[in-house]
């Protein structure tokens, strides 16, 4: 959209006034904000890893419509529509199915709605850009080592490894949202709300987020299987 504005200007104009021109496209592609609330330019990612893989680019509506299929193509999906496939499937837990609820109807305008929800209330009660909150709490919380099985022998051992950069962000991201399900399925609390606080405890690095315990307990089993 820049090259394209960029090429109409006409070339006889004065240069200086083609410096304007230039600088102010760049000023309102700068201002740009996600979904038009959030601005993101000033997000701050500490994790070297978890960087590349966390993708923030800011847009009015977040959809890729399923068309990034190469490998590593999840880095140029955004968090946030990552987040809302992951809320259409909360309570899928391996090969097991959980009853579901009312609100999951697998629509992407209902995902995302819970998405914006969540948001605005982390933005009301922390006063400060929920996408940093968010991104904070995915780093805070993120296993760096897992445990696997290995056959030698013909028995079966756990052996300690490093978790991935992109499988810890899509892993983390399951993690609340599920333990957020469990606390709002069948109960007063709405998934929104669960989700917030879900946020915000990890932000915390709060032991009773359900992400946080099992980084805890997953570390533990890792550290013992070396």
């Amino acid at each position: 959209m820049e090259t394209e504005q960029l090429q109409e200007v006409n070339e006889e104009m004065p240069e200086e006034e083609v410096i304007d021109q230039m600088t102010e496209l760049e000023n309102k592609a700068d201002n740009f904000k996600l979904f038009g609330l959030y601005d993101v330019s000033d997000i701050k990612i500490v994790d070297p890893g978890m960087k590349r893989y966390i993708n923030l680019e800011p847009k009015l509506m977040i959809k890729s419509h399923g068309r990034i299929r190469e490998k590593f193509g999840r880095a140029k999906i955004n968090l946030l529509e990552i987040f809302a496939n992951l809320i259409a499937v909360p309570g899928h837990r391996g090969k097991k199915h959980k009853i579901q609820t009312g609100w999951k109807t697998g629509k992407y305008s209902q995902n995302m709605r819970i998405v914006v929800e969540t948001l605005k209330i982390i933005e009301n009660k922390m006063k400060m850009n929920p996408v940093q909150v968010l991104v904070t709490a995915l780093e805070n919380a993120a296993p760096m080592d897992g445990v696997t099985v290995i056959e030698y022998g013909g028995a079966r051992y756990p052996q300690a490894v490093d978790i991935s950069p992109l499988r810890r962000v899509t892993m983390t991201l399951r993690v609340m949202v599920q333990g957020s399900y469990d606390k709002s399925f069948n109960k007063k609390t709405k998934i929104e709300q669960a989700l917030a606080n879900e946020i915000m405890k990890a932000y915390e690095k709060d032991m009773d987020s359900n992400a946080m315990s099992k980084k805890r307990d997953g570390e533990k089993q890792a550290d013992s299987a070396r």
